[in-house]
């Protein structure tokens, strides 16, 4: 594990390897000098009660804390679940697994015990996020900061659409919606998902009745008078792996699948992403973003499971879309939930 923080050149690492240690790091010309400053010890907590201790380098340190506290707090959690020897799947490999049940140990055991208006304030930064991800991967042009001073400051961005706005606005009271949600997925829930995301910005809801062709796409989507029969082929595929696929793998496969059918007019993809997290939720696992800027990432990754079948799960099709989401989860928690 290495962290960083630069001041005046100076860069502090840690390193993990029997033990930790601090490493100070300096450019002086062309050559960089690196000393070892100081032993910290051989377990996170430790270090932690180390590092106060070091008042030489305090205002670097303090600088770089948010950094190192992250990535201090993080491998204390995969300490924790590699001791707990968890059990592995063979279409995940086991280092991001260990990542992943990280993050979920801490989301139940910490951030789940915060004082209630902690946790709000939390959920209410997530979401913040997620509905700027999610709408500019469609398309949305709101920057982000200009959807932090919407949905949290009510101020509206200028020479944007209604139609712009109004996505963002909606994505946060579905998502609001579902964090108290006790329903099961079904046909009733993925259309009012669907129709609250929607609402002010397209009346057509419900599966759609006529073909559509997906821009750029590698797959045909179901034939309109097909919707509803794969919808509830999907519903089954789901209701018989939920208790055996890892929940990961379950959102994440159940996100594909529903995709590929592409059952709405408009609105698939934010849909899409909202039933992802639900499942998530429901399985007592931190929601995730996917981030506009890994967009063609993302894109590229379904495409590699484009070719399984409805009913159809394995490991080939499914890797790259799978590791990708594992590290979507792993490199957003940490920097919202901690």
């Amino acid at each position: 594990m290495k962290i960083k923080c630069h001041k005046n050149r100076l860069t502090l690492y840690f390193e993990k390897l029997a033990y930790y240690y601090l490493r100070a790091s300096q450019k002086k010309g062309s050559k960089t000098i690196v000393k070892d400053i100081a032993y910290l010890g051989s377990n996170i907590k430790d270090v932690k009660d180390a590092l106060e201790k070091l008042p030489k380098y305090k205002e670097q340190i303090r600088k770089a804390y948010t950094l190192m506290n992250i990535a201090l707090e993080s491998n204390l959690y995969i300490e924790k679940i590699r001791d707990a020897k968890i059990k592995k799947y063979d279409y995940l490999g086991y280092d991001l697994l260990v990542e992943i049940e990280a993050c979920k140990l801490h989301y139940n055991t910490v951030f789940s015990k915060m004082h209630e208006l902690t946790k709000q304030e939390i959920f209410k930064n997530f979401i913040i996020e997620f509905a700027y991800n999610t709408a500019s991967i469609e398309g949305n042009t709101i920057k982000l900061i200009e959807a932090r001073n919407l949905l949290q400051e009510g101020f509206t961005p200028k020479n944007k659409t209604l139609r712009e706005i109004y996505d963002l606005q909606n994505t946060e009271t579905v998502f609001n919606s579902l964090f108290t949600s006790k329903e099961d997925i079904n046909h009733e829930l993925i259309i009012d998902i669907h129709t609250g995301l929607l609402k002010n910005i397209d009346s057509r809801i419900g599966y759609r009745t006529e073909d559509v062709r997906v821009f750029k796409s590698r797959f045909d989507s179901s034939p309109a008078q097909y919707v509803k029969t794969d919808m509830s082929i999907l519903l089954k595929w789901y209701n018989e792996n939920k208790h055996s696929l890892h929940p990961l793998a379950l959102a994440i496969v159940f996100h594909h699948k529903f995709e590929k059918i592409h059952p709405f007019m408009d609105g698939n993809g934010r849909t899409g992403r909202m039933l992802l997290n639900y499942i998530l939720l429901r399985n007592n696992y931190p929601p995730l973003i996917i981030h506009a800027k890994k967009r063609k990432e993302y894109l590229d990754a379904l495409d590699e499971a484009d070719d399984s079948k409805l009913t159809s799960f394995s490991k080939k099709e499914y890797t790259k879309v799978l590791e990708f989401a594992a590290n979507e989860m792993i490199d957003g928690y940490w920097g919202i939930f901690l």
